[in-house]
């Protein structure tokens, strides 16, 4: 179950302040093809979160792209992207 097929969005603050605040759902982050991180929740609050640098790993990995899908279902689908990208800085499911 790979996200929906979207344009990848530019990591910046300013793309991350556009998004809708309060939209549930999964997040990916990348960067030339490199999973980097697969997360969920609030998608525009945690994305500023990763921007202000909350996760060392992600920070350190210079993620340049992010992608979403909205959803109600957002932790089997997180455990299931996590296992079928194997993102750097989440690999383990659970």
């Amino acid at each position: 179950m790979p996200f929906p097929n979207q344009q990848p969005t530019i990591f910046t603050r300013t793309n991350v302040e556009a998004i809708t605040p309060g939209q549930m759902g999964c997040y990916g982050l990348f960067k030339q093809g490199q999973w980097i991180y697969v997360g969920k929740g609030d998608i525009r609050s945690r994305l500023l979160d990763h921007l202000n640098g909350d996760n060392p790993c992600i920070t350190r990995s210079g993620a340049t792209h992010f992608v979403t899908a909205a959803t109600a279902d957002y932790d089997n689908m997180e455990k299931t992207l996590i296992l079928e990208l194997t993102p750097t800085c989440n690999q383990k499911v659970g």
